[in-house]
């Protein structure tokens, strides 16, 4: 069994789902490896992971309509404001989803389903670089 750790750096636009399978792919057929499982984990707190439909863009945006309407920004209950109206609500919305997914791989491809992909989940309003960690395990 090998493992295989490499980083991907990403700057988001802003608040929204934004699609890293690709990079994930990319990463996979660097290493080498054919069967296995990835571990793709986020160095950060105010955005998360998040296994979703990747054919359909409106049932992401349902996605964050929801997550909206669930934690708003702006709060008046909160005190983790130093960076804005969207500080603490997006440390809450990266709480309640994950920081890190773990998805098996054959014959040197991600076994995702049919509609699946990988995003990483920007909960902040401004750009941002983002670190993932990408940590095969296989052969």
């Amino acid at each position: 069994m090998s493992v295989r750790t490499e980083l991907l750096t990403l700057r988001t636009p802003g608040r929204g789902t934004h699609e890293i399978t690709g990079g994930v792919e990319q990463a996979l057929r660097r290493t080498g490896l054919r069967e296995g499982t990835v571990t793709v984990f986020c160095q950060h707190t105010s955005c998360s992971l998040v296994l979703m439909e990747n054919a359909d863009p409106s049932a992401r945006q349902d996605l964050h309509y929801f997550m909206d309407k669930l934690v708003p920004d702006g709060d008046p209950g909160f005190t983790h404001t130093l960076e804005g109206k969207d500080d603490m609500s997006s440390h809450i919305k990266m709480a309640l989803t994950r920081s890190a997914e773990v998805i098996p791989f054959k014959d040197g491809g991600l076994l995702l389903g049919t509609w699946q992909g990988i995003f990483l989940w920007e909960h902040r309003t401004h750009p941002h670089e983002r670190h993932l960690v990408l940590t095969f395990q296989g052969e």
